[in-house]
């Protein structure tokens, strides 16, 4: 089953558990900026705290992406 399509460099989810798997990511990086924003003082701040969780997020949710999409000819 395809979970993702291609579409140019990116991903879009082509089944519910592409959607699932989208929505979880991207509600784990709103919750990890709303956290880190609440305790930043500056701009740099938010960034360098949000970092480390969201590139292995977005990293793995490419990844995935990659393995479960098709390549249409």
């Amino acid at each position: 089953m395809t979970w993702f399509k291609p579409m140019g460099l990116f991903y879009r989810p082509a089944s519910l558990i592409g959607w699932l798997i989208t929505f979880v990511a991207l509600a784990f990086a709103v919750n990890t900026f709303m956290v880190a924003d609440a305790h930043s003082h500056s701009v740099s701040d938010t960034l360098y705290a949000i970092f480390p969780y969201w590139l292995p997020t977005l990293l793995l949710w490419l990844w995935i992406a990659q393995r479960t999409s098709t390549i249409s000819p």
